[in-house]
C-alpha cells in the first residue's frame, strides 16, 4: 500500500481500531497487536500479508502517519508535537517516513492544507469566479509542484528506476593481514553486516553467493552495477590485530563512479558488534533508507558476549557457506566449540540444525532428523525472536513434512528477511507441489521475483523465474508462462526443471504428445539419473496409450526409487498399476492399486477426492468414480495441468459412458476459467500479464 487507506475487510477494521487505540504508544508493535487480539504472530503476520500485500509493522506505520497528516491538517500542533502524538520518539524518523510515504515533508503539509483551504473559499462565489478559482487553483497547485521538484528532489534521483533507489551489493572484504587465516574473520564481518542490510525492507540486497562470484574478477563498478541491476556497491577492507579491528568502508554509487561515504573505524574487538550495526546504519541513512524502530532493534542485538564464542560461529558460518557441502560437519564442529564457550549463544544452536537440514539433503535416508530438532528447538528456546532461530524452526518442519506449520514459520521469517527469495521459494515448493494452492503459489512466486531480481543470484532467479512460470501455467496463463521460463533459462540454462516446464508449455499450445515425449527424452539424454524426467515420460507414453514403452520408464523409476530408498511418486501407482493391467499382469496391478489406495487415505490436498476417484474406477465402481469425480468439482484453486489432462487421461476414459460425465468435467472447467478471470484482476495489477482490450 503505497498510502493508508480505509479497510474494508472487517479483519482489518479489527486491525486498524486497536492499533489507533495504542496511537502514541511508541512500543506498541507486531507482537503486542498480535496479543491484543489474540492471535498468533505467525497467522497475523500471513494474513496481514495476504490482505494488504504489506507486513504488519508497515500497516502499523501507515495507521500512525494518516493520523499524523489529520493532525498537521489542523494546524494547532508542531511537527515534534505530532511526531511523539501518534507513536514516533524521534521527529526525524517521523519526517523520513513521512516523506517517504507522502512524498513531501511534515512542514510541507500545511501549506498544502492551507491552499487547499483558499482554493475552497476562491470557488464559492458564483459560476464565474468558480472558474477562475479552479484556473488558479490549478495554477498554485502546480507551482507548489513545481517548487517541490527543485527544492526537495535528491541529485540524479529522476534518472534512477525506482527498483534500483535503494539496492546495494556488499562486496568481498580485503583482508589486509599477512596472515591469511583472518580471511574468515573478514568474510564473517562483511557477511554480517550484509545480514543487517537484509533485515531492512526498505533496502534491496545482493545475495553473497553473487557477489563472492566477482571476489577474483577485476571489474568496474559501473560494469558491476549494469550487470547485478544494483544501485550502490559497499567495499571494505581491514584486518584484525590482536584485540583491535582496523576496518576501512566506502560506499560507491555507480552509475557515476561516485564516492559518496567512506570512513575507517579502529575498535576493539569487543565493540565488533557495535561496529557491524554501525555501519548498516551509517549507509542507509545515507541512502535514505527508512530503518523501522523494530529493524534498528534487531541489528542493535548482541547475539553473544563471548568473544572466543563469536569467533568459532565465523569459522563455522565460512565453512557452511562451502556450495558444496564438503564443509557442514566441519562447520558443525565449530558451531559446537562456540556452544562450549556460551551455551545461551541462540544462533550457534540455529545454524547446527540448519547445518543438519543440509547435510540431510545429501543422503539417500534422514539421518539427523532428532538432531535438528533439539538444536532447533534450543535455538527457539534460547531467543524466538532471532531470524536464524525462525529459520531452524522451519527446516524443521520441512524435514518431518509438516508443511502446514512449515508455511506459518516461513511466513514468520519473512517478517524478519523480508527481501530473501530462497524464503518465497520455499513456500512456492510447498504451495505448488505439496499444499496445491494455485493462488498462493502465484502470490510467492510474484513476491519472491522481487527479491530474486534485487540479489542477483543467478541460481536462485532462475529458480525464482520457474516457479512463476510454473505458477502462471497453473492458473492458465500459458503464453505468459512462456515469458517467464524464457528468463529462466536465461538466468540458468542448465535448469532441467525450465527445460522439461517449457516442453508441457509447448505442449499446452499445441497438443501434440509424440512431440513432447521426443522433447522430454532428449531432456533425460542430458542426464540420466533424472527420475522426474524419467516419470514425465512415462506418465506421457502412458497418456498416448503406449502402455510397452511406458512400463519400459515406470521400471526405471521404480529400480531407482528401490536402490536409493526414495519414498516418492506414490501417486504414480495407480497409473503403473493401469500399465501393467494392461499388459495382462493383473496380479501385480492389484498391489500397485493397494498402494494407490493407502497414499490417498494418507493424502491432505484438495485432490483427495480425484484420486479416490480413479482408485474406484480401476476396481471397476464407476459408479462410485463418477460420484468423488463430482466431489473434487465443488474444489476450487487446482492447477490446470488438471484442466488439459483430464478427459484425456486413460483411467478417467473409463467413465466416458455415464450419463454425468461430460457435464462433472464441464463443471469442473467452468470453475477453473471463472477462477482464471479473477487472477487475470491481480496480474493486470502487478503488471505481470498486459490488461485484454475488454477491459480497457
Amino acid at each position: 500500500m503505497s498510502d493508508f487507506q480505509p479497510p474494508k475487510s472487517v479483519f482489518l477494521q479489527k486491525i486498524v481500531t486497536v492499533i489507533e487505540e495504542n496511537l502514541a504508544d511508541e512500543h506498541f508493535g507486531v507482537t503486542e497487536l498480535a496479543e491484543s487480539i489474540s492471535m498468533s504472530r505467525s497467522n497475523l503476520l500471513r494474513k496481514v500479508k495476504q490482505e494488504t500485500g504489506e507486513s504488519v509493522s508497515v500497516l502499523i506505520r501507515n495507521v500512525r502517519l494518516h493520523h499524523a497528516t489529520l493532525l498537521l491538517k489542523d494546524g494547532s500542533l508542531t511537527v515534534s508535537e505530532i511526531a511523539y502524538k501518534v507513536g514516533f520518539s524521534s521527529t526525524s524518523y517521523f519526517t523520513k517516513c513521512f516523506r517517504e510515504l507522502y512524498g513531501y515533508t511534515p512542514g510541507e503539509a500545511g501549506s498544502r492544507a492551507q491552499l487547499g483551504a483558499e482554493q475552497g473559499v476562491t470557488e464559492v462565489s458564483g459560476t464565474e469566479a468558480r472558474g477562475r478559482g479552479r484556473v488558479l487553483g490549478l495554477v498554485a497547485v502546480a507551482i507548489v509542484v513545481v517548487l517541490a521538484i527543485v527544492f526537495f528532489r535528491w541529485p540524479e534521483e529522476e534518472s534512477i528506476p525506482k527498483s534500483l533507489s535503494k539496492s546495494i551489493a556488499v562486496l568481498p572484504f580485503k583482508n589486509d593481514s599477512a596472515d591469511s587465516t583472518n580471511v574468515y574473520f573478514m568474510n564473517g564481518l562483511m557477511e554480517a553486516i550484509l545480514d543487517n542490510f537484509q533485515k531492512i525492507e526498505d533496502i534491496r540486497v545482493t545475495s553473497r553467493t553473487t557477489v563472492e562470484k566477482y571476489r577474483t574478477l577485476s571489474k568496474t563498478i559501473p560494469e558491476l552495477s549494469k550487470e547485478l541491476n544494483v544501485r550502490y556497491f559497499i567495499e571494505g577492507s581491514g584486518q584484525k590485530i590482536g584485540n583491535e579491528i582496523l576496518l576501512t568502508i566506502q560506499l560507491i554509487e555507480a552509475p557515476g563512479d561516485k564516492h559518496l561515504w567512506s570512513r575507517r573505524y579502529r575498535r576493539e574487538l569487543k565493540d565488533v558488534f557495535e561496529l557491524q550495526s554501525d555501519v548498516a546504519k551509517s549507509i542507509a541513512k545515507e541512502i535514505n533508507a527508512i530503518i523501522t524502530p523494530e529493524e534498528q532493534e534487531r541489528i542493535e542485538k548482541i547475539p553473544t558476549q563471548n568473544l572466543v564464542a563469536y569467533d568459532y560461529y565465523l569459522k563455522g558460518m565460512a565453512l557452511l557457506n562451502d556450495k558444496t557441502g564438503a564443509g557442514l560437519e566441519e562447520g558443525v564442529e565449530q558451531f559446537k566449540k562456540a556452544i562450549q564457550e556460551d551455551g545461551q549463544f541462540a544462533n550457534a544452536y540455529a545454524y547446527i540444525a540448519i547445518s543438519y537440514y543440509y547435510l540431510d539433503i545429501f543422503m539417500a535416508e534422514p539421518k539427523y532428523t532428532q538432531e535438528l530438532k533439539d538444536y532447533a528447538d534450543k535455538a527457539m528456546m534460547l531467543d524466538g525472536e532471532s531470524g536464524e532461530s525462525l529459520i531452524a524452526r522451519s527446516l524443521y518442519f520441512m524435514q518431518i513434512r509438516d508443511f502446514k506449520k512449515a508455511v506459518e514459520s516461513f511466513e514468520e521469517v519473512l517478517e524478519y528477511y523480508p527481501n530473501t527469495a530462497w524464503v518465497h521459494n520455499f513456500l512456492s515448493n510447498i504451495y505448488g507441489v505439496i499444499l496445491p494452492d494455485t493462488e498462493k503459489y502465484l502470490t510467492h512466486a510474484l513476491q519472491g521475483i522481487q527479491a530474486a531480481v534485487a540479489e542477483a543470484d543467478s541460481v536462485t532467479s532462475s529458480y525464482t523465474y520457474l516457479h512463476l512460470s510454473n505458477a502462471l501455467a497453473q492458473t492458465g496463463f500459458i503464453n505468459e508462462s512462456e515469458t517467464y521460463v524464457q528468463k529462466s533459462l536465461a538466468y540458468n540454462p542448465d535448469n532441467l526443471y525450465s527445460q522439461y516446464l517449457y516442453v508441457y508449455i509447448r505442449t499446452a499450445q499445441r497438443f501434440d504428445l509424440n512431440r513432447t515425449r521426443a522433447s522430454l527424452i532428449e531432456i533425460l539424454q542430458k542426464d540420466t539419473t533424472r527420475i522426474d524426467v524419467i516419470q514425465e515420460v512415462a506418465k506421457v507414453c502412458y497418456t498416448m496409450g503406449d502402455y510397452e514403452q511406458a512400463w519400459v520408464y515406470y521400471e526405471k523409476m521404480l529400480r531407482m526409487k528401490e536402490a536409493l530408498k526414495l519414498d516418492i511418486y506414490q501417486s504414480e501407482d495407480a497409473r503403473i498399476g493401469f500399465v501393467l493391467e494392461q499388459l495382462g499382469r493383473e496380479e501385480e496391478a492389484k498391489k500397485y492399486y493397494e498402494s494407490f489406495l493407502e497414499y490417498a487415505e494418507t493424502d491432505q490436498s484438495l485432490y483427495k477426492d480425484l484420486l479416490y476417484s480413479s482408485y474406484f474406477v480401476l476396481t471397476g465402481n464407476i459408479e462410485e468414480g463418477v460420484r468423488y469425480l463430482k466431489a473434487f468439482s465443488q474444489k476450487d484453486n487446482y492447477q490446470y495441468w488438471i484442466i488439459l489432462f483430464l478427459d484425456k487421461d486413460p483411467i478417467n476414459q473409463l467413465m466416458k459412458n455415464h450419463p454425468d460425465y461430460e457435464s462433472t468435467l464441464k463443471k469442473i472447467n467452468d470453475k477453473f476459467w471463472a477462477k482464471h478471470k479473477q487472477i487475470r484482476k491481480m496480474l493486470e495489477a502487478e503488471g505481470i500479464i498486459v490488461p485484454v482490450r475488454g477491459d480497457l
